[in-house]
């Protein structure tokens, strides 16, 4: 039987408000604070939740609240020119969603709400202080909370990692900047097929709307990482004029982005992915979600492994007597799983971003995703089958 009966979650997005339903579930009060004023409206791009991501949001309760109404992916393509490959789908499991990511943050926000779980806004972490048997946390504007144990989930730019670690690396820019648009022209093919590009000079994607319009995103190599802030000042006529440099030769993509409302494009900013954390967790203090794991979007499992992590870090504190116990045992149970297909999705990122070995290496994904498509199960099962059961010891 655990000790731990309380639980400060720093971070509102996906892994905070799912850390704070599952603790609930354990019979844990949480409180979650997040730094920003409200909810994430506007904030964020498109994300996709993989059928893993969905069963473990089953565990909390929140699958149907944060699913309805958005797009399934049946099917997902490569394309490489003129070559496709159609990725297989696995038999008996639900499609793949897309969702907005501020869309995800509102509905887990609303769910956590409905449950009683208290979240605090306009609250930014400065600082902790653990003794013997609690954690105090001190915000920027002067006040303080103190539980049990205290949960980073704040991103990729996560505060609790260097308060954990001052010396733990942090994220790694992918050399891309992300966008997205929604376009009034068709493309081929039945409604949400996922196509994956490799053009000419950049990656992109791409997929057909139900009201027939297309939704297009790309990551366009930038030498150099831009904030949010930094790339939402630059006028989007500036960035579509390098979009259409980039993409104008590629098909569809040059007819998209030359339809392209100024209006209607979205900057979602830099793209960046986690290395290996080497401290999960110290004292009473942890992590979870991408402030510990966040793998390329190549992936297509960032917030599906953050809502993993966030139900197992619960069980872990449900059953362990001690934090540091359950922090362990948490991190042992996690630490494979997330690398292991961080390093997958980073071997394809390798080749969205043009580079003198990009010519090389894409014959050789080629031939991998070919071999993928004859063995679906091993190549993908073991990523989407994976169930958490919660009634058993942790």
């Amino acid at each position: 039987m655990t000790a731990v009966r309380t639980a400060l979650v720093i971070g509102g997005g996906i892994a905070g408000p799912v850390t704070a339903l599952a603790l609930h579930r354990a019979g844990i009060e949480a409180t979650v604070y997040e730094s920003y004023p409200g909810t994430a409206d506007g904030i964020g791009g498109s994300l996709a939740l993989a059928p893993n991501g969905q069963a473990a949001l089953d565990v909390v309760g929140a699958r149907e609240a944060v699913v309805a109404d958005t797009l399934p992916i049946p099917r997902t393509v490569m394309s490489f020119g003129a070559r496709n490959v159609e990725l297989p789908q696995l038999a008996g499991l639900p499609p793949m969603r897309l969702l907005h990511r501020a869309d995800v943050h509102r509905a887990l926000h609303d769910i956590a709400v409905a449950r009683g779980i208290r979240v605090e806004h306009g609250k930014r972490l400065v600082g902790a202080d653990e003794g013997p048997d609690t954690v105090t946390a001190r915000f920027a504007d002067g006040t303080t909370a103190t539980a049990d144990v205290l949960i980073g989930a704040d991103g990729i730019h996560s505060t609790v990692r260097t308060m954990i670690d001052p010396a733990a690396p942090g994220p790694d820019y992918t050399g891309l900047l992300g966008f997205e648009a929604v376009v009034d022209r068709p493309v081929p093919g039945d409604t949400g097929v996922m196509h994956f590009a490799f053009g000419r000079r950049a990656y992109y994607l791409y997929w057909r709307r139900p009201d027939g319009r297309t939704h297009w995103g790309a990551n366009l190599p930038r030498p150099r990482p831009m904030t949010l802030t930094e790339a939402r000042a630059v006028p989007p006529g500036e960035w579509l004029r390098e979009l259409r440099a980039t993409y104008g030769d590629d098909d569809p993509a040059g007819d998209l982005v030359r339809h392209i409302d100024p209006d209607g494009l979205a900057t979602t900013g830099a793209l960046y992915i986690m290395p290996p954390v080497p401290h999960w967790h110290r004292g009473r203090m942890a992590l979870v979600g991408d402030a510990v794991h966040a793998p390329s979007n190549s992936s297509g499992q960032g917030a599906s492994l953050a809502v993993e992590s966030a139900v197992e870090l619960a069980r872990a504190l449900r059953d362990h007597p001690t934090p540091e116990a359950a922090f362990t045992a948490y991190e042992r149970r996690r630490r494979a799983r997330t690398e292991e297909i961080a390093a997958r999705a980073g071997r394809i990122n390798q080749v969205k971003a043009p580079g003198p070995l990009t010519s090389a290496v894409l014959p050789l994904l080629m031939r991998l995703l070919m071999r993928t498509a004859m063995r679906p199960e091993k190549a993908f099962g073991p990523t989407q089958r994976h169930l958490i059961d919660w009634d058993a010891p942790a």
